[in-house]
């Protein structure tokens, strides 16, 4: 089991910037590669970004490229997405995850309970 809890959603006005934090526990989590998914509603729970155990290894979905980021710290135990220029097609329920593999398909074996990002126009 790798329990992890979101923070960090809320409301931004477009042009603005949130950073998300995933709080893991358990002494694996240096072993598990992480990854931000998001859902709006009435859609799928679409791939943002994935990092691999040391964060040398990153993969970010084409709409978000250039404007988010993904890294994370294996001392705290937290994964974060730091995402910038936000626009209202942003605007999402984003859930962390974690697996031994790194995939865009959300066939992650652990996820947390998701943190709401609003970005209003």
């Amino acid at each position: 089991q790798v329990p992890l809890v979101e923070s960090g959603g809320g409301l931004v006005q477009a042009g603005g910037s949130l950073r998300l934090s995933c709080a893991a526990s358990g002494r694996t989590f240096t072993t598990y590669v992480m990854a931000w998914f998001r859902q709006a509603p009435g859609k799928e729970r679409d791939f943002v970004a994935a990092i691999n155990w040391s964060g040398g290894v990153t993969n970010y979905a084409y709409s978000v490229k250039g404007r988010f980021t993904i890294s994370r710290d294996n001392t705290k135990k937290t994964l974060y997405l730091q995402m910038n220029s936000l626009n209202p097609e942003d605007t999402a329920l984003y859930y962390c995850a974690a697996d031994r593999g790194m995939f865009t398909t959300p066939r992650y074996a652990y996820w947390g309970q998701g943190t709401q990002v609003t970005v209003s126009s």
